[in-house]
Parts: C-alpha cells; structure tokens; sequence
C-alpha cells in the first residue's frame, strides 16, 4: 500500500479555481462587506454558479458529484481571504443542505436539495437553544402532532444563513413526547411560515459579514411531511452532521493559518526596524516558522480525517483532533500576526486583524475545544 498526500488533479484543479476566484473576487470586497456587517449576496451567488455548495452531492441531485475533501478545500481557500464567506460556505453546505441529503426522502430530496446545491438557497441548521449549547441533549423547542400537521414552539439561537434573501428553511431539532417518553425529531420550516420569526442579526466580536439569527416558533405550524428522518432519531441524526462538520471548521481554521503565513511573510520582507526587514530578527522569523509547522499539521489532520470518513471508516476522533487543533492554533496564530504587524495588525483594514477577530469563533462553534477533548478522552476509552 502506498501512502500519498497528493491532491487528486480534479482536486487540484479546483482548488487554483478557488483559488483564483477568492484572490480576485472575495479579497478586493472583503474589508467593504465585514466593516458594513454586510452578507454579500452577489459572491455566494457566484459561488454557487461555480458549484462549490454542490460540491459533495451526487449528481442526480443536482450537485457535482465530488467527495467531503473537495468541499473542504474549497472552503480553506475561501477562508484564507475571508472566514465570513468561508463560514457561510461551510454551513450551507455541511449543516444547511447536508441533512437533507443524508435523512431526507426520495421526494424531499427531490423538492428542496437542488437549489441548495446549485447556491440558489440556502439553508440554517437549528439544534442551538437559548438554554444550552454544547449540552444538546437539553432541548426544549416542542413539537406536537395535530392531524396532518406539526405544531412547533420554542427558539433556536446562533444559527448560520436564515436570515438573508437566499434563505430558504431551516431544519429544527425538536423535542416530542409520546406516551410520557421524550425523544427528538426534525423538521422543515420554511422562511415565511406562519409562526415562524426571524430575529435580528447578532452584533458579532467576528464573521461580520456571516449571517447569524435567533429564531422563534409561536404555534408554528408545518405539513406533516416536513418531519426530516426517522421519529426519535433527531439528535442522533444532528450529532452526526456535527461530527462531518468539524472537518470543514478544520479546514476553515487552516485557512486562516495559511493566511496569517502568507501575510506575515509579505509584511516582515518588507517592513524594516533598525535598518533591516524585521524577518531577519529571530524574534519574527520563528513566530512565523511556528505558523506554517501549525498551518501544516492542521491541513495534514483535516485530510486524515476526510479520508477516513470517504472510505467509511470510523472518523470521529480524527474529526475532533483536527477541529481542536486546528482552531486553536488559527486563534494562535493570528494573535502572533497582530504582533508581529504591530499597530496596523490591530486594524481591520488588515487582513490579519479581521483574522484575529474571526478566529475565536473557530473554538466555540460545531463543539467546542472542551467537546473536542471530551470525545477524543471517550474514543481512548478513558471512564465517563
């Protein structure tokens, strides 16, 4: 068996294609739309007329027919000009059309993951309570059965893309009970739906041109065959989309790494201090040494991690070791971009201070750095 870390050439083409289009079109609007808290619409309609939110789904459903670490090189290479963009792609694609495709119907499939995967909607992922974050199993939005429809009450808090002329529904874990047992399903509720309310954007540390809602179910109700899965199987279904969307975070944070490499080396070649470019100092040079050993390691785990998950293998630990270390060495190395930049790195006309910002987020969403620890402590077989 021969070990290989070469990029496929359809891989590698996509990615310079990415690549390009992120350099010439994302780079240039990017401090414009994070200063004005601005979802650039325009950008993720281009994305989508390239294909990149159907980059994993099967023809047939209108996607490209590619595999998880073709999604992900795409959102590393957006990423690395704006985490914004970066994260919008990732949700829509991972948390917003990704259960439809992996539980949803024949016909469902059919009704609603086209347009998600050709980026002419989007989708929102509503696990995310008021009431609890990491501890998901506390859900208390309801969902009780009324002839040939659900009634949904409660609200969901922190969710991606729902809020934007592109959104199209959201897909809601809710708890139900039945004969005094309490189990969590899903469902679709579509944007406009009587009783449902979209709240206004978050005034946000990062990710300022991310769309992030709260959202409210006031006796919403919705057809029947809006329920998304299998009865009692929502939570289960959600932790597994969960579990592939950390691989994405994963390759979102190393496009933060590399960016913070890439600037650095740009700005310590030409900054000069006592008479010489400031990357001839020790000081400088290793911080930046220190980024690219982190930006290596990070795209090293996030690909193990794909690749397990492509041949079917057990994935989740992979998953976690790359989402944890990747964030928080992106919130590292961006801290040491903003001193290495001094002054100007704590502007966000700077690329490398609008990473700062963004980078923290990298550690809370899709688990936090303490989940990531719990679960690889778990897949070691440490006692609970």
């Amino acid at each position: 068996m021969t070990l290989s870390f070469a990029l496929t050439d359809e891989q590698e083409e996509l990615r310079q294609v990415v690549r390009r289009f992120a350099l010439e079109r994302v780079a240039p609007a990017a401090e414009s739309f994070n200063r004005e808290r601005r979802f650039p619409t325009e950008l993720v309609r281009e994305m989508g007329q390239m294909g990149l939110f159907g980059l994993p789904f099967a023809e047939k459903d209108g996607g490209m027919g590619g595999d998880y670490l073709s999604i992900c090189l795409a959102i590393e290479e957006i990423g690395r000009v704006d985490q914004s963009l970066g994260i919008t792609l990732e949700a829509a694609v991972g948390l917003g059309a990704m259960p439809i495709a992996r539980f949803g119907t024949p016909e469902q499939r059919q009704r609603w993951l086209p347009a998600l995967a050709q980026g002419e909607q989007l989708a929102g992922f509503g696990l995310t309570e008021p009431g609890g974050g990491s501890d998901a199993g506390s859900l208390r939005t309801t969902a009780a059965r009324d002839g040939d429809e659900w009634v949904l009450n409660g609200s969901k808090q922190f969710i991606t893309n729902v809020g934007t002329e592109l959104s199209a529904f959201v897909t809601v874990a809710a708890v139900v009970e039945e004969g005094g047992e309490r189990a969590v399903t899903n469902f679709v509720v579509p944007t406009g739906t009587a009783g449902y309310t979209v709240g206004p954007g978050y005034d946000k540390v990062g990710w300022h041109g991310s769309d992030t809602r709260q959202l409210f179910f006031d006796d919403c109700r919705i057809p029947a065959d809006h329920q998304l899965g299998e009865s009692g199987r929502g939570l289960a279904n959600f932790l597994e989309i969960l579990s592939e969307g950390r691989i994405a975070i994963a390759a979102l944070a190393t496009g933060s790494i590399q960016a913070c490499v890439d600037e650095c080396v740009r700005y310590a070649s030409d900054r000069e201090a006592f008479g010489r470019p400031i990357g001839s100092y020790q000081a400088v040079a290793f911080k930046i040494a220190d980024m690219q050993v982190q930006a290596e390691l990070a795209r090293t785990a996030y690909y193990k991690a794909a690749w397990l998950m492509a041949e079917g293998r057990d994935f989740q630990q992979a998953a976690s070791v790359a989402k944890l270390y990747a964030s928080e060495s992106a919130v590292t190395a961006a801290r040491e971009a903003c001193q290495i930049f001094g002054g100007y790195g704590y502007t966000t006309e700077q690329l490398v201070g609008r990473l700062y910002q963004d980078a923290k987020i990298l550690e809370i969403g899709e688990g936090t750095s303490e989940v990531q620890r719990m679960l690889i402590a778990r897949s070691l077989g440490l006692p609970r």
